[in-house]
């Protein structure tokens, strides 16, 4: 979820009480810091769902409407509330005032300026498909395109660049980063890989294609004086092999599982 969002949701709620799980003690739904936002009839954001979240929810609008009720709820998750996760959970609620309003949106701002990133080369059917995918997930994903051509159904959390030389664009991404090359052209894929192994410090390299292209990177690597050990670090084909639908969006549901995989465990 973005800041945008959030200061939408305020922006047509007045009145919204925030739910904040402060304490998270065993197997829970969500751990300590995870919020949510309840106003009478609409919310923003989840503490996990279940009987949980239910609860909370009609607490929260039982506080909206002006009952007397506590701001701190300390929650068994046993058969009592109809869960088994066997944690527990200490919520918090509070006023959404202006200042609090602030307070959440930097709050988000830093969650979202420690994602980490993932640089999409190629802007074709399977790279459109991998937006829409990359686009809810807690990742900073940006499309690179050389084609001056029209790109529908970009998802808009994703920004589009349509640059001359992609391969420069791997050297602004930070250490830990994720790279996935899916472009038009063999020889522009290569040359974005090779840039983007060499560095060294990248969490994901991977490239779509099969294993006789593969085979053609490390000749071509080879022919071309690189160090021919780079390829051990490449990703190709993409998604794995379990699964062998080529549909785009089954490849992109299968890719978005291997970056949070790198990035993310």
């Amino acid at each position: 979820m973005t800041d945008c969002n959030l200061s939408s949701f305020l922006a047509t709620h007045p009145a919204v009480l925030l739910v904040e799980v402060t304490v998270a003690k065993g197997s829970t739904p969500r751990d300590a810091g995870t919020m949510m936002l309840v106003a009478a009839e609409d919310m923003w954001g989840t503490i996990g769902g279940g009987q949980l979240e239910f609860m909370a929810i009609d607490h929260a609008r039982a506080l909206l409407s002006g009952k007397p009720l506590p701001l701190i709820l300390d929650v068994p998750l046993g058969p009592e509330i109809g869960q088994c996760c066997g944690g527990r959970t200490q919520l918090r609620f509070a006023p959404v005032d202006s200042v609090l309003a602030e307070t959440l949106r930097q709050r988000l701002r830093r969650e979202q300026d420690a994602y980490r990133q993932v640089m999409v080369f190629g802007a074709g059917h399977v790279g459109r498909a991998l937006a829409q995918a990359l686009g809810p997930l807690p990742l900073q994903a940006t499309m690179i395109e050389t084609r001056d051509l029209p790109v529908p159904s970009l998802h808009p959390a994703i920004p589009l660049r349509h640059v001359a030389m992609p391969e420069a664009e791997v050297t602004h991404l930070s250490p830990g980063s994720a790279v996935v090359i899916m472009t038009h052209d063999h020889g522009l894929d290569f040359l974005i890989a090779r840039q983007a192994l060499a560095r060294g410090d990248l969490a994901y390299v991977g490239m779509i294609g099969s294993a006789t292209k593969r085979a053609t990177f490390a000749h071509w690597l080879q022919r071309d004086g690189g160090d021919p050990s780079l390829i051990d670090r490449l990703v190709l084909p993409i998604g794995g092999s379990a699964v062998r639908d080529k549909r785009p969006a089954v490849i992109a549901a299968l890719v978005a599982a291997e970056l949070l995989t790198a990035l993310m465990s």
